[in-house]
Protein backbone atom coordinates (compact mmCIF):
# COMPACT_ATOMS: atom_id res chain seq x y z
CA UNK A 1 0.00 0.00 0.00
CA UNK A 2 1.86 3.35 -0.90
CA UNK A 3 2.24 5.92 1.56
CA UNK A 4 -1.37 8.33 1.67
CA UNK A 5 0.00 10.95 4.49
CA UNK A 6 -0.89 13.65 2.25
CA UNK A 7 -3.99 12.19 1.12
CA UNK A 8 -5.22 11.33 4.64
CA UNK A 9 -4.30 15.35 6.37
CA UNK A 10 -6.44 16.83 2.90
CA UNK A 11 -9.47 14.31 3.88
CA UNK A 12 -9.25 12.13 0.60
CA UNK A 13 -10.77 9.53 0.23
CA UNK A 14 -13.14 9.77 3.71
CA UNK A 15 -13.82 13.45 3.39
CA UNK A 16 -15.74 13.07 -0.44
CA UNK A 17 -17.51 9.98 1.12
CA UNK A 18 -18.82 12.10 3.94
CA UNK A 19 -19.38 15.23 1.75
CA UNK A 20 -21.48 13.65 -1.26
CA UNK A 21 -23.22 11.01 1.15
CA UNK A 22 -24.36 14.07 2.96
CA UNK A 23 -25.30 15.62 -0.04
CA UNK A 24 -27.14 13.36 -1.61
CA UNK A 25 -29.17 12.30 1.82
CA UNK A 26 -29.99 15.53 2.02
CA UNK A 27 -31.62 15.22 -1.55
CA UNK A 28 -29.06 17.72 -2.88
CA UNK A 29 -27.09 15.74 -5.69
CA UNK A 30 -28.41 13.04 -7.49
CA UNK A 31 -27.04 9.14 -6.29
CA UNK A 32 -25.01 8.69 -9.28
CA UNK A 33 -23.00 12.21 -8.57
CA UNK A 34 -22.34 11.56 -5.28
CA UNK A 35 -20.87 7.48 -6.10
CA UNK A 36 -18.74 9.20 -9.33
CA UNK A 37 -17.25 11.88 -6.87
CA UNK A 38 -16.42 9.77 -4.28
CA UNK A 39 -15.07 6.65 -6.56
CA UNK A 40 -13.59 7.97 -9.81
CA UNK A 41 -12.25 5.56 -11.62
CA UNK A 42 -11.22 3.27 -8.78
CA UNK A 43 -13.18 0.57 -7.49
CA UNK A 44 -14.42 0.67 -3.60
CA UNK A 45 -14.86 -2.75 -1.86
CA UNK A 46 -16.03 -1.90 1.77
CA UNK A 47 -15.15 -5.41 3.89
CA UNK A 48 -17.00 -6.77 6.93
CA UNK A 49 -19.49 -7.57 8.16
CA UNK A 50 -20.05 -9.89 5.73
CA UNK A 51 -18.58 -10.63 2.22
CA UNK A 52 -17.20 -7.52 0.86
CA UNK A 53 -19.52 -5.01 -0.57
CA UNK A 54 -19.25 -2.57 -3.52
CA UNK A 55 -19.01 0.94 -1.92
CA UNK A 56 -22.37 2.14 -3.68
CA UNK A 57 -24.60 -0.83 -2.24
CA UNK A 58 -23.19 0.44 1.14
CA UNK A 59 -24.72 3.52 -0.15
CA UNK A 60 -27.51 2.72 -1.04
CA UNK A 61 -28.15 1.01 2.59
CA UNK A 62 -27.74 3.84 4.22
CA UNK A 63 -31.31 5.31 4.27
CA UNK A 64 -32.33 2.48 5.29
CA UNK A 65 -30.24 2.41 8.12
CA UNK A 66 -32.21 5.73 8.99
CA UNK A 67 -28.63 7.81 8.28
CA UNK A 68 -29.15 11.86 7.33
CA UNK A 69 -25.70 12.65 7.36
CA UNK A 70 -22.02 11.59 7.34
CA UNK A 71 -19.20 12.94 9.01
CA UNK A 72 -15.28 13.03 8.44
CA UNK A 73 -13.16 12.62 11.59
CA UNK A 74 -9.28 12.87 11.53
CA UNK A 75 -8.05 11.36 14.54
CA UNK A 76 -4.42 11.88 16.05
CA UNK A 77 -3.22 10.04 19.17
CA UNK A 78 -4.66 12.32 22.22
CA UNK A 79 -7.36 13.82 19.96
CA UNK A 80 -10.12 11.56 18.88
CA UNK A 81 -13.14 14.03 19.33
CA UNK A 82 -15.87 12.64 17.06
CA UNK A 83 -15.62 9.00 17.49
CA UNK A 84 -18.02 6.62 18.68
CA UNK A 85 -16.86 5.17 22.26
CA UNK A 86 -16.85 1.70 20.73
CA UNK A 87 -14.18 -0.71 21.86
CA UNK A 88 -10.75 -0.48 19.82
CA UNK A 89 -12.43 1.69 17.26
CA UNK A 90 -9.90 4.71 18.65
CA UNK A 91 -6.63 2.89 17.83
CA UNK A 92 -8.23 1.56 14.55
CA UNK A 93 -9.06 5.08 13.11
CA UNK A 94 -5.84 6.79 14.22
CA UNK A 95 -4.26 4.03 12.44
CA UNK A 96 -5.99 4.78 9.31
CA UNK A 97 -5.85 8.55 9.87
CA UNK A 98 -9.48 9.33 9.02
CA UNK A 99 -12.81 7.85 9.57
CA UNK A 100 -16.15 8.05 8.34
CA UNK A 101 -19.08 8.55 10.77
CA UNK A 102 -22.83 7.97 10.87
CA UNK A 103 -25.08 6.73 13.79
CA UNK A 104 -25.45 3.28 12.62
CA UNK A 105 -21.26 2.79 11.42
CA UNK A 106 -18.19 3.45 11.06
CA UNK A 107 -16.02 3.28 7.83
CA UNK A 108 -12.39 3.25 7.59
CA UNK A 109 -10.27 3.33 4.38
CA UNK A 110 -7.84 0.34 5.18
CA UNK A 111 -5.60 0.32 2.17
CA UNK A 112 -5.75 2.01 -2.00
CA UNK A 113 -4.23 1.39 -4.48
CA UNK A 114 -4.23 3.56 -8.22
CA UNK A 115 -7.22 0.84 -9.35
CA UNK A 116 -8.70 0.05 -5.86
CA UNK A 117 -9.65 1.28 -2.30
CA UNK A 118 -10.93 -0.71 0.52
CA UNK A 119 -12.95 0.09 3.33
CA UNK A 120 -13.66 -1.66 6.59
CA UNK A 121 -16.68 -1.28 8.30
CA UNK A 122 -18.08 -1.30 11.91
CA UNK A 123 -21.36 -1.21 12.86
CA UNK A 124 -22.51 0.66 15.91
CA UNK A 125 -24.99 -0.71 18.61
CA UNK A 126 -27.72 1.27 19.10
CA UNK A 127 -26.72 4.49 21.27
CA UNK A 128 -22.91 3.93 20.42
CA UNK A 129 -23.28 7.84 18.97
CA UNK A 130 -20.59 9.96 18.47
CA UNK A 131 -20.45 13.64 20.40
CA UNK A 132 -21.15 16.65 18.13
CA UNK A 133 -18.49 18.38 16.19
CA UNK A 134 -16.74 21.46 17.16
CA UNK A 135 -17.47 23.54 13.97
CA UNK A 136 -16.12 27.09 13.82
CA UNK A 137 -16.97 29.58 10.63
CA UNK A 138 -15.26 29.16 7.56
CA UNK A 139 -13.76 32.64 8.36
CA UNK A 140 -12.41 32.20 11.56
CA UNK A 141 -11.21 28.74 9.99
CA UNK A 142 -9.31 30.61 7.13
CA UNK A 143 -8.08 32.96 9.80
CA UNK A 144 -6.47 30.44 11.99
CA UNK A 145 -4.85 28.87 9.15
CA UNK A 146 -2.96 32.76 8.19
CA UNK A 147 -1.85 32.92 11.71
CA UNK A 148 -0.59 29.01 11.56
CA UNK A 149 1.37 29.61 8.04
CA UNK A 150 2.78 32.82 9.64
CA UNK A 151 4.08 31.39 13.59
CA UNK A 152 5.53 27.96 11.02
CA UNK A 153 7.17 30.28 9.05
CA UNK A 154 9.47 32.27 11.38
CA UNK A 155 9.82 29.12 14.14
CA UNK A 156 11.15 27.36 10.62
CA UNK A 157 13.26 30.12 9.75
CA UNK A 158 15.55 30.09 12.62
CA UNK A 159 15.91 26.28 12.46
CA UNK A 160 18.14 24.63 10.57
CA UNK A 161 16.85 24.43 6.85
CA UNK A 162 19.92 23.32 5.10
CA UNK A 163 18.89 19.30 6.62
CA UNK A 164 15.81 18.83 5.21
CA UNK A 165 13.51 20.34 2.29
CA UNK A 166 14.30 23.72 1.58
CA UNK A 167 11.58 24.22 -0.30
CA UNK A 168 9.29 24.33 2.28
CA UNK A 169 9.63 28.44 3.28
CA UNK A 170 8.82 29.23 -0.37
CA UNK A 171 5.54 26.89 -0.14
CA UNK A 172 4.34 28.61 2.79
CA UNK A 173 4.86 31.77 1.04
CA UNK A 174 2.89 30.98 -1.63
CA UNK A 175 -0.32 29.64 -0.57
CA UNK A 176 -2.25 32.92 -1.94
CA UNK A 177 -2.71 30.89 -5.52
CA UNK A 178 -5.89 30.65 -7.46
CA UNK A 179 -8.29 28.25 -5.28
CA UNK A 180 -8.74 24.62 -7.04
CA UNK A 181 -11.51 22.57 -7.42
CA UNK A 182 -11.04 19.90 -4.30
CA UNK A 183 -13.75 17.65 -5.47
CA UNK A 184 -16.75 19.64 -2.97
CA UNK A 185 -20.00 19.27 -4.10
CA UNK A 186 -21.33 21.48 -6.12
CA UNK A 187 -23.66 24.11 -3.76
CA UNK A 188 -20.65 24.10 -1.41
CA UNK A 189 -19.81 27.76 -0.17
CA UNK A 190 -16.70 29.63 -2.15
CA UNK A 191 -15.10 30.66 1.07
CA UNK A 192 -15.20 26.58 1.66
CA UNK A 193 -13.68 25.62 -1.26
CA UNK A 194 -10.45 28.37 -1.06
CA UNK A 195 -10.01 26.96 2.45
CA UNK A 196 -9.80 23.47 1.58
CA UNK A 197 -7.06 24.26 -1.23
CA UNK A 198 -5.04 26.00 0.71
CA UNK A 199 -5.18 22.96 3.44
CA UNK A 200 -4.39 20.16 0.53
CA UNK A 201 -1.75 22.62 -0.15
CA UNK A 202 -0.49 22.74 3.37
CA UNK A 203 -1.17 19.26 4.31
CA UNK A 204 1.86 18.53 1.60
CA UNK A 205 4.24 21.07 2.99
CA UNK A 206 3.57 19.17 6.31
CA UNK A 207 4.62 15.87 4.65
CA UNK A 208 7.96 17.96 2.90
CA UNK A 209 8.89 19.30 6.40
CA UNK A 210 8.71 16.51 8.59
CA UNK A 211 10.66 14.11 5.98
CA UNK A 212 13.79 13.92 5.94
CA UNK A 213 16.26 15.08 2.99
CA UNK A 214 18.32 12.57 1.46
CA UNK A 215 21.66 12.42 2.92
CA UNK A 216 20.78 14.70 6.00
CA UNK A 217 21.43 14.03 9.39
CA UNK A 218 18.90 15.30 11.97
CA UNK A 219 19.52 14.57 15.58
CA UNK A 220 16.32 13.27 17.58
CA UNK A 221 16.54 17.13 19.21
CA UNK A 222 16.49 18.86 16.05
CA UNK A 223 13.24 16.40 14.95
CA UNK A 224 11.58 17.73 18.35
CA UNK A 225 11.59 21.33 17.48
CA UNK A 226 10.78 20.95 14.08
CA UNK A 227 7.79 18.52 15.29
CA UNK A 228 7.25 21.28 17.72
CA UNK A 229 7.10 24.05 15.22
CA UNK A 230 4.53 22.30 12.98
CA UNK A 231 2.00 20.97 15.73
CA UNK A 232 -0.15 24.47 15.33
CA UNK A 233 0.52 24.23 11.83
CA UNK A 234 -1.25 20.51 11.74
CA UNK A 235 -3.73 21.19 14.47
CA UNK A 236 -5.42 23.71 12.04
CA UNK A 237 -4.88 22.45 8.92
CA UNK A 238 -6.55 19.41 10.38
CA UNK A 239 -9.40 21.91 11.96
CA UNK A 240 -10.04 22.94 8.77
CA UNK A 241 -10.16 20.25 6.79
CA UNK A 242 -12.76 18.50 8.89
CA UNK A 243 -15.07 21.74 9.41
CA UNK A 244 -14.76 21.89 5.52
CA UNK A 245 -15.76 18.26 4.43
CA UNK A 246 -18.31 18.31 7.26
CA UNK A 247 -20.05 22.03 5.57
CA UNK A 248 -23.64 22.06 5.50
CA UNK A 249 -25.33 25.07 3.60
CA UNK A 250 -27.19 27.23 5.88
Amino acid sequence: MPDLRTRRAAGDPAGRLAAWSTAWLGGRVPYDDALEAVTGERAHVVLGPGAPRPLGEVLTSLRGRGERRLRLVLPVPGDVHGLPPLPGLAADAVEAGQAVVGDSLVLLPSAATTETVQWTALDLPAGCLAPPPVEGTLRALSGRLDLAVGDAARTLAGLDLARWHPEVPALLAGLAGRAEDPGLPPDTDPVAVSVLTRARRLATVLDLALADSPGAAVTAGQMAAREDALRPLGDAVREATTAVWNWLPR
